[in-house]
């Protein structure tokens, strides 16, 4: 009986430092879990310096010792930091599979994958994918619905956009073709494809300048892609506009003080620990869990 209440007790104590642990690290709502995250922020920008000047030849001649250490350094932070992230939520599974979860893994995997592959660590540079941590931090909210808004446009607006490629695609395709027939391959049209890149580039207002046309009818035909590639950007923009307009108005309003927002943005999930839940939500959106 004895021993079962020292495991019990045991158990009980061990829950509550999962649970101080998990309310510093997941929230942001109080003092040390927001100096937790600042922190963490700055650690995120230093390490993508790093990548970023190991990358410089003249920089990394002279410090690439020093770079190479202070990138073991970071690395070690960020893994005990993710350890300590599967130890503290009750789903490891819904947490390592989360967005976030894949984002903090890959932002060490790369230190460790340059033993066996020289070269892997710049792809480091994922690690500024951690930076979206800052809306959450300095608690941006509006930023967030805008978010929602924008992503939702972009849904409504999908099967537009769709067409609207393909309607490109088909258009590149065949002035490429037109242009390879008018210029020939002594004028650098040696092919198709090298005819339809440079309808890709033209119509798009790009222009290398690689491939010129040198013919007066394929001048003229030149103009007129040029013209009607102005007036093909603005097809897409008119499209998401229009669809972010009418996501704008059919978002209901809703009329709550800065702080309640705050708050319910800053309740994570004990489980999977997913972050920004309605205000009114009692039960997680992505495991179900009691909040």
């Amino acid at each position: 009986m004895n021993r079962w209440n020292r495991d019990s007790e045991n158990r009980s104590e061990c829950e509550g430092w999962r649970s101080y642990l998990y309310k510093y690290i997941f929230e942001a709502d109080t003092p040390i879990g927001k100096y937790f995250d600042i922190t963490l922020i700055i650690t995120i920008v230093l390490s993508v310096l790093v990548v970023m000047l190991d990358s410089v030849h003249s920089i990394s001649s002279i410090h690439h010792q020093k770079l190479y250490m202070a990138e073991i350094i970071f690395t070690v932070l960020f893994t005990i930091e993710y350890l300590l992230r599967m130890i503290c939520v009750k789903s490891k599974v819904r947490y390592a599979t989360s967005f976030f979860g894949i984002i903090d893994l890959l932002a060490i995997v790369p230190t460790y994958l340059s033993l066996f592959l020289p070269g892997s660590q710049y792809l480091l540079i994922i690690r500024v994918f951690r930076l979206l941590r800052i809306f959450r931090v300095l608690k941006l909210v509006q930023y967030l619905s805008e978010a929602d808004i924008l992503v939702q446009a972009l849904k409504d607006s999908s099967k537009k956009i769709t067409v609207f490629t393909f309607t490109v695609l088909n258009l590149v395709i065949i002035l490429g073709s037109m242009m390879y027939v008018i210029e020939g391959e002594q004028n650098g049209f040696t092919s198709i494809p090298r005819s339809v890149f440079w309808a890709i580039t033209t119509l798009t207002t790009v222009g290398y300048g690689d491939l010129v046309p040198v013919t007066p009818l394929g001048q003229a035909m030149a103009s007129v892609v040029m013209l009607l590639g102005y007036s093909i950007i603005a097809v897409p923009t008119g499209i998401i506009t229009h669809s972010i307009i009418n996501t704008s108005m059919a978002a209901r309003p809703i009329i709550i003080s800065e702080k309640t927002k705050d708050v319910a943005l800053n309740i994570a999930c004990h489980n999977c620990g997913l972050q920004g839940h309605d205000t009114d939500a009692f039960f997680c959106k992505n495991c179900g869990a009691k909040l």
